[in-house]
């Protein structure tokens, strides 16, 4: 073995445990320079073999057929969630099942644009890290957090109706540019997806949806968005796609979370928190009322739902799953008198 070949096992054996001081490491081992060392490493960037992220004393490198890397990127002209996605996460992906590697393409271009366009921050911090068997895709950005946002933007009175529009889909701040329908269906793909923002903790798993108090320590109010999928997964982008959509509407079937309409101690009692719960869900041809978590409602909150909103939107179908037994008969009790 020649020494240039030795070099370069040297880098493949230490650039993971090195990813920052690996020109030094090498420098040292081989008794040469570091400007000799950093010629090699870019050699190796640009045939492929190293993935180089940062600039002068923030450079990492990173194994381009490795399990993870990080990165992060400044927001400004210029940058694109597709060539940030080429040129770092793409190469990570590459040898995954094609039905992962679309969805990973997916959710990354998707959320990344989101943290671009409508953070308000200035930084995106992403990490992709391939462990125990399934691909964990990471992105924070320093912005005014996602929660924040729309819950100053729609004039809401806590920070858990923010997060019940932003569930339904098709909600967006920005309506002319965006149509809202990324978050929703990039939940849907992945197997676990994650929001941390507002000091909130919001997951989608399962078609089930879970809700808790955490500090975001990374960046404080910006927003953190965490996804998952595993390498078995069997889950094909347009299947999902097709659950939700039809040829001729598009995007017109959406699941909702009732307990987000309302403070915990609160009972779903009044036409108010109806209205809140289907401000926007207009925009749907079918419309699924999860009540998990809701513990009674009352004759007005039914009132204004299944009969006031449905006679206003006569082509619309509601749907309802996971009412326990008082919830369910108030429900039919409500449907029995119209």
């Amino acid at each position: 073995m020649n020494k240039s070949d030795k070099v370069r096992k040297f880098i493949f054996d230490n650039v993971k445990k090195h990813p920052r001081d690996i020109a030094n490491v090498l420098a040292v081992k081989f008794n040469f320079s570091r400007q000799r060392a950093h010629y090699y490493l870019s050699k190796e960037v640009l045939e492929g073999s190293l993935i180089k992220t940062g600039r002068t004393r923030w450079t990492q490198y990173f194994l381009a057929n490795g399990k993870y890397i990080e990165f992060v990127e400044n927001i400004q002209p210029g940058l694109a969630e597709d060539k940030v996605w080429s040129k770092y996460v793409k190469p990570i992906i590459l040898s995954c099942p094609e039905n992962i590697f679309r969805i990973c393409a997916y959710g990354f271009t998707e959320i990344f644009n989101n943290a671009m366009e409508h953070s308000g921050g200035t930084t995106i911090f992403s990490d992709v890290e391939i462990k125990n068997n399934k691909i964990i895709i990471t992105i924070i950005d320093n912005g005014v957090g996602i929660f924040n946002k729309i819950q100053k933007a729609l004039n809401l009175d806590s920070v858990k109706e923010a997060i019940l529009h932003l569930s339904k889909g098709k909600f967006t701040t920005d309506p002319s540019n965006h149509t809202g329908e990324g978050i929703f269906f990039t939940s849907r793909m992945f197997d676990k997806f994650s929001i941390l923002s507002s000091d909130m903790f919001y997951t989608f798993q399962d078609e089930d949806w879970f809700l808790s108090p955490e500090k975001n320590e990374k960046f404080g109010q910006g927003t953190l968005i965490k996804m998952e999928i595993s390498l078995k997964s069997k889950k094909i982008p347009r299947e999902i796609f097709n659950q939700y959509t039809d040829q001729e509407i598009g995007f017109g079937k959406t699941i909702v979370a009732v307990s987000l309409s309302a403070d915990p101690n609160d009972p779903h009692v009044s036409r108010s928190q109806a209205k809140r719960l289907m401000m926007g869900l207009e925009k749907f041809k079918t419309i699924v009322l999860d009540f998990k978590g809701v513990s009674s409602v009352g004759q007005a909150f039914v009132d204004e739902v299944f009969r006031v909103f449905q006679n206003e939107h006569p082509d619309i179908l509601i749907h309802y799953i996971n009412a326990n037994e008082d919830v369910d008969a108030m429900i039919k009790r409500g449907l029995a008198r119209f």
